[in-house]
C-alpha cells in the first residue's frame, strides 16, 4: 500500500468575478484551453472535461515551440456546484479545489499533494503561476 504521508502544497487568488462565471471558466473546456500554463511561452491546445464524480479529465500542455508536451489528467472524486472539485490525478496524487466567497469574489484554493520528482517551491510556484492566470483569464473575459 502508497504512503499517504505525502506532502500537501496550498495555492490560492481570488478571483473579482460572480461564482458562476468562475466556476464555468475553471471548468469548461473552451476557457480552460485559454488559461491553463505557467508561463507565456506554453498553451493548452486541447482540453476535455467530464466534471461529474467518476468523470475524467484532461488537459494537454505544451510549449509554444513545440519541444515538449504533456497530459494533466485525472479522476473526479466529489464535485458540489459553486463549491468543491476533488479528483484523483494519474499518478495517484489528490487535488482538492474550493471555492469561496470573499468580497465581492471568489477565493480558488487548491491543495494537492506534492510529487517526488520536483522541488516542493517549483511545484507551488507552477501551480500558482497556473492559477494566477485563471484569475486574469476570468477577470479579463
Amino acid at each position: 500500500m502508497e504512503p499517504t504521508n505525502r506532502t500537501q502544497i496550498t495555492v490560492a487568488a481570488t478571483v473579482q468575478a460572480p461564482i458562476e462565471k468562475v466556476w464555468q471558466y475553471f471548468n469548461e473546456p473552451a476557457h480552460i484551453t485559454q488559461w491553463a500554463q505557467a508561463s507565456e511561452d506554453w498553451h493548452a491546445p486541447h482540453a476535455e472535461n467530464d466534471l461529474r464524480p467518476g468523470g475524467t479529465f484532461k488537459t494537454t500542455m505544451a510549449a509554444k515551440d513545440g519541444s515538449f508536451s504533456f497530459d494533466f489528467g485525472g479522476i473526479y472524486s466529489d464535485v458540489e456546484e459553486h463549491k468543491l472539485i476533488a479528483y484523483t490525478l494519474g499518478d495517484g496524487r489528490k487535488v482538492k479545489v474550493t471555492f469561496s466567497p470573499e468580497g465581492s469574489g471568489v477565493k480558488v484554493t487548491e491543495v494537492f499533494d506534492a510529487e517526488d520528482t520536483h522541488p516542493v517551491e517549483m511545484q507551488q510556484g507552477g501551480w500558482q503561476a497556473i492559477l494566477d492566470s485563471f484569475k486574469k483569464h476570468t477577470e479579463n473575459n
